[in-house]
């Protein structure tokens, strides 16, 4: 059965609140501490696909990062953070898109992605999200993903999800990504649960 994304999440995020969803964090702190690895400047362009209502946006703005798009299929989300940041909301570049078919008008420095690539379970979707991907992030941008691990659950919120480790990371991706750091960490949900996830931070070098 073909699922039809965008509904799909549109209905997760008007039923829940934002704290009720099983990948809330308070404070997305091992994305930090990856995005500053990276050694970006704070008005290069940074693009988080899924942002959902993640808390990714405030701590950028925070620590003074002023160029960033937010990417999400679902406009209650994207709503959502809209309201939660108020007038800061302003420097920001909304794009209500699935991520296999949104433009911009400008290149990226980095493209963060906390688990979206790993609901792509067909083929073709991910052909198409790594030809965004490449379009979008020239030679020297840097590249996150963060994905269910091995050991981490096969599906979330109905969906199921492609598992990911180092080496099926990087055969997807393909040679222009070189992998610098690979990270686990077990995420507790709001409801008590733990899921192991892998955060990959790629260079892309051609």
């Amino acid at each position: 059965m073909t699922i039809n994304r965008q509904q799909h999440w549109e209905n997760v995020y008007r039923a829940k609140q934002e704290g009720e969803t099983s990948w809330f964090q308070p404070s997305p702190d091992l994305s930090l501490k990856l995005i500053e690895a990276t050694g970006i400047n704070h008005g290069d362009a940074i693009i988080d696909v899924g942002s959902g209502t993640s808390r990714l946006v405030d701590c950028l703005l925070t620590n003074g990062y002023n160029n960033i798009s937010l990417l999400d299929i679902s406009s209650t989300a994207i709503q959502a953070t809209k309201k939660r940041l108020g007038e800061a909301s302003d420097s920001i570049n909304w794009l209500i898109s699935d991520v296999t078919e949104f433009s911009l008008d400008h290149p990226i420095k980095l493209w963060h992605d906390r688990a979206v690539f790993h609901f792509l379970t067909n083929e073709d979707d991910r052909i198409a999200y790594i030809h965004q991907l490449k379009q979008y992030l020239p030679a020297e941008g840097h590249l996150m993903i963060a994905a269910f691990s091995p050991e981490g659950p096969k599906q979330c919120s109905g969906l199921d999800i492609v598992q990911y480790d180092t080496h099926r990371i990087q055969q997807t991706l393909g040679q222009e990504f070189k992998l610098r750091e690979s990270v686990c960490e077990i995420h507790l949900t709001p409801a008590g649960g733990e899921q192991h996830f892998n955060y990959f931070r790629f260079l892309r070098i051609n």
